[in-house]
């Protein structure tokens, strides 16, 4: 049977679809159209547009109003009917109402302490020397005033006035820095001899290109012993341009760099020319943005061991022997300065 079919279908493989499409008039290719839509209408290959005729009579609405929609479901939200209750709304209370139980409020009664006679007695003929002592051998010698020593020189005014608060001293805030940063700059450019100390910090509205102007000035002057620029936010270009001037400049004995924004290679490039500096005495680098890291903090230990001028270095190290390693060198500089000014050189 099987045999007899495909020898049937045999004779379809040559027949020309086109030509046969051709052939047929337009009602005839809606027909077909309607039956290939009612045959196949599952067909995952074809659009979902396409698996089906349009059976819409109504009109394009168009393109999505979000307005007209939201008017639309409000009408017909109106309009529908609500279903009706079965039992109707009287508003009938039923049951009983409610009332919270009331706890009975509980009296505080003060105890009363009773004491021997004796006891009572000698309480009330003691001094206050012997009060005093009574109240350290007992433990609640803390319940003598300020005013009062143990020795009973109190007064009998201060027992009866047992916690007596003490006068707090105001602390205010610390007052702006009052330094003019344009004149500054000035005078270290002229080299005045009158300024020794220079102290910008917390001074946060500097512009870089002011901070590199000090740096440079500073490069040439001869006076200025103490730069201090703590919390000024400066970054690693200023670290970079006051590592040039300690290059040149052989006046300055202490520099303070602390709570800037500087990085592990800001700090390299200070460390660099420190190398090459022996009259710096004292720099602060401390509480930095970002952690300098072991690499930094071994380059600054190896620092100090070959400065021999550095006796105050101001920065908290994370690892212990780099730690250990400028300790050293820090003792081993005031050592020195300590046997020369034994000897009459300083």
């Amino acid at each position: 049977m099987a045999l007899s079919y495909k020898k049937d279908l045999d004779k379809y493989k040559d027949l020309d679809e086109d030509e046969i499409l051709n052939k047929l008039s337009a009602e005839e290719l809606k027909q077909l159209e309607t039956a290939l839509e009612e045959m196949d209408p599952e067909n995952a290959l074809l659009p979902a547009g396409l698996r089906q005729k349009d059976q819409t009579v109504k009109k394009d609405t168009g393109p999505f109003d979000r307005e007209s929609l939201l008017k639309y479901l409000e009408k017909e939200a109106i309009e529908y009917k609500d279903r009706e209750d079965i039992v109707p709304f009287t508003g009938e209370k039923k049951g009983k109402v409610f009332v919270p139980k009331q706890k009975p409020i509980e009296t505080c009664k003060e105890e009363v302490t009773t004491l021997d006679p004796e006891l009572e007695e000698a309480l009330s003929s003691a001094t206050d020397t012997e009060l005093c002592d009574l109240a350290a051998i007992l433990g609640v010698h803390t319940l003598v005033t300020s005013n009062q020593t143990y020795d009973g020189t109190g007064t009998k005014e201060g027992y009866n006035n047992v916690i007596k608060g003490e006068k707090m001293n105001p602390v205010f805030d610390e007052p702006p820095n009052p330094t003019n940063v344009e004149e500054t700059l000035q005078r270290i450019k002229n080299n005045d001899s009158s300024l020794t100390e220079v102290n910008l910090n917390n001074i946060k509205n500097i512009p870089i290109p002011t901070l590199k102007d000090l740096a440079k000035a500073m490069e040439k002057n001869t006076h200025i012993k103490k730069f201090s620029l703590a919390a000024t936010r400066s970054n690693d270009p200023i670290a970079v341009a006051f590592s040039e001037m300690l290059r040149e400049n052989k006046t300055l004995r202490s520099l303070n760099l602390e709570s800037n924004f500087i990085t592990g290679a800001g700090m390299q490039a200070l460390v660099d020319a420190l190398r090459d500096n022996d009259t710096l005495t004292e720099i602060k680098i401390d509480n930095q943005r970002q952690q300098l890291g072991t690499t930094v903090e071994m380059e600054i230990a190896k620092m100090l061991e070959a400065n021999n001028s550095i006796i105050k270095f101001g920065y908290h190290f994370t690892q212990q022997g780099p730690r250990s390693r400028a300790a050293a060198a820090i003792t081993k500089n005031n050592d020195l300065v300590r046997r020369k000014r034994v000897e009459g050189d300083l």
